[in-house]
């Protein structure tokens, strides 16, 4: 006799967006300052042709220099877009951009979040 029950069928996972994750960190800092780095991790099937990460500042933080990417800011709110030679991310792949900011008093990390293109 067979089972009386059949087997699950297949499920399908949530959606990811487009599975891209960025992780915020804090390389060195100062009075006044602090070197942050943004890593761009492309966990999707398809290859990035460029990304955009986005945050808003928690305390009053102001980028003045980025490298690897182009940043625009509207009040707290930060955009950074990809550079020409680091939008390319292949799947399971990274890239990192980096900053110099200024800073008064606490220097909070702020939630990043990326999409890839």
């Amino acid at each position: 006799p067979g089972p009386t029950t059949p087997p699950p069928g297949p499920t399908t996972p949530p959606p990811h967006g487009d599975d891209c994750m960025a992780v915020y960190k804090v390389a060195s800092s100062w009075n006044g300052g602090f070197q942050g780095e943004v890593m761009i991790m492309n966990h999707s099937s398809r290859t990035y042709g460029g990304w955009t990460a986005n945050w808003t500042w928690p305390n009053g933080q102001r980028i003045t220099q980025i490298w690897g990417g182009t940043a625009s800011t509207n009040g707290a709110s930060v955009t950074v877009t990809n550079a020409p030679y680091n939008g390319t991310i292949a799947p399971e792949g990274t890239t990192t951009f980096g900053f110099l900011a200024s800073t008064n008093g606490t220097n909070t990390l702020p939630t990043v979040t990326c999409t890839g293109r």
